[in-house]
């Protein structure tokens, strides 16, 4: 069994990378998607929290978050939001996958993997490298060209805040792409 312990700082922000089981492609599904947003209000409504950053893809997500001054309990936020995710998915016809006597043992279904990773972000520089890598990572699958063409993300709010230009790290209009490199995150998330 590995020995794997999470870093819990009271108020911190924290960086995450939550995946669907076997890598499944849930979130093709726009309504999907609404399900993820309302699962993640519910949870907001319940214990705040502020959502800096998010990016949805196909089969994982990533998310910044800010925990308030004093709690530093991700662990049940994100536990919540799957269950709601997955509570929101009931009625609705999709294909059943295997899941091992393990995974039945630990009443968990064929929706998410076990556990999320988190990182807690260090510093201003640690914040804008995970604030970015969320902001481009449609952009690394090959979902999108440019970070304004994926729908699911906040880089949009960001625009509208005018905190980033829309025309970063696009390539539209024949622009040369931004080389940027995020193989020390990539390399912590398992990417």
């Amino acid at each position: 069994m590995s020995d794997y312990r999470r870093w819990y700082v009271p108020g911190g922000t924290y960086f995450f990378t939550i995946v669907t089981y076997q890598r499944r492609r849930l979130f093709d599904d726009e309504a999907n998607v609404g399900r993820l947003r309302a699962a993640v209000a519910t949870v907001l409504k319940e214990q705040p929290f502020e959502v800096v950053a998010a990016v949805v893809l196909p089969d994982h997500m990533h998310f910044l978050w800010t925990l308030p001054p004093g709690d530093d309990d991700y662990s049940k936020r994100i536990g919540r939001m799957k269950v709601e995710f997955t509570k929101s998915l009931n009625g609705i016809s999709m294909p059943r996958l295997a899941v091992s006597e393990s995974r039945r043992k630990h009443r968990e279904s064929d929706v998410w993997q076990r556990r999320a990773w988190e990182h807690v972000v260090r510093d201003e520089h640690d914040f804008e490298r995970h604030f970015d890598y969320i902001h481009y990572n449609p952009v690394k699958h090959g979902y999108a060209s440019c970070p304004h063409l994926w729908p699911y993300s906040s880089f949009h709010k960001w625009v509208g805040r005018g905190v980033c230009d829309q025309r970063w790290a696009c390539q539209c209009e024949g622009r040369s792409p931004m080389s940027l490199d995020f193989t020390d995150i990539d390399n912590s998330v398992g990417e």
